[in-house]
């Protein structure tokens, strides 16, 4: 088995997280309000996310969002890689052992 790129696979899921983000934001700017919750109680099986929505959010908090998103998701990237490569290393050397 090969081992996983830790910088890779955390930039890989960073870079995702700060993708899906930036769709929130599309999409609470082209749908408004009324669609926002639609959308998201929807995705979330039923649970009212209308009391909690913030159509308001200012541009120097979602900036500050998008990089607290990517950061976020590159340390829970990296952590994955990180532990599936001890796994593998755990793994190369019981198969290494003599019977």
């Amino acid at each position: 088995m090969k081992t996983l790129s830790i910088k890779k696979l955390g930039m890989a899921v960073g870079t995702t997280g700060a993708v899906l983000y930036i769709g929130c934001i599309i999409l609470m700017v082209t749908v408004g309000r009324e669609g926002t919750i639609f959308f998201f109680n929807s995705l979330l099986h039923g649970l009212d996310v209308e009391p909690i929505i913030r159509m308001s959010v200012p541009p120097l908090d979602a900036l500050f969002g998008l990089i607290q998103t990517f950061i976020l998701g590159w340390l829970v990237g990296a952590l994955i890689a990180a532990i599936y490569n001890i796994g593998i290393d755990q793994d190369t050397q019981e198969e290494s052992r003599p019977s």
